[in-house]
């Protein structure tokens, strides 16, 4: 976890647990039409049993897709986004993944500061370009960033 990160708690989400992600995605102004899907996992984040934030991974394989990174509101600016990161991207690891990928139209330097650098759209494999994340939700004005996984 990073250096002074708020200590969370990551709840798996249960398919009839996604409007409450759905709702947090769309305040944000972010895509939310696959959360349903039963091939995404998702996760609610608390902090001493206080919901704080969402966040999702898709895993292809060596890859995952990290996506639907959430922090609510009223509890930005205090490094839950980047513990729900460090999160995913363990779980990421334990799936066996050795990249993850990302895509965003509004945080590309939080991103950087997170180790994830800017990709050419045509070196993501197929089976993540595949995804509806990165094939429909997200335009092409989309930002790609990737990271090696420990």
């Amino acid at each position: 976890m990073p250096r002074g990160a708020p200590r969370l708690f990551a709840e798996p989400l249960a398919s009839w647990e996604r409007d409450a992600l759905i709702a947090a995605l769309s305040r944000a102004g972010l895509p939310s039409q696959d959360v349903t899907q039963p091939n995404k996992l998702f996760w609610r984040f608390n902090e001493d049993d206080v919901p704080v934030g969402f966040g999702g991974l898709e895993v292809h394989g060596e890859d995952a897709l990290i996506r639907s990174i959430v922090t609510l509101p009223l509890l930005r600016e205090r490094g839950v986004g980047r513990a729900i990161v460090a999160t995913l991207e363990r779980e990421a690891a334990l799936h066996r993944c050795r990249t993850a990928y990302l895509l965003t139209t509004s945080a590309a330097p939080f991103f950087a500061q997170l180790g994830y650098a800017p990709c050419e759209r045509e070196r993501v494999p197929a089976v993540i370009r595949a995804t509806d994340e990165f094939s429909k939700l997200c335009g092409d004005s989309a930002t790609v960033l990737v990271k090696n996984l420990p």
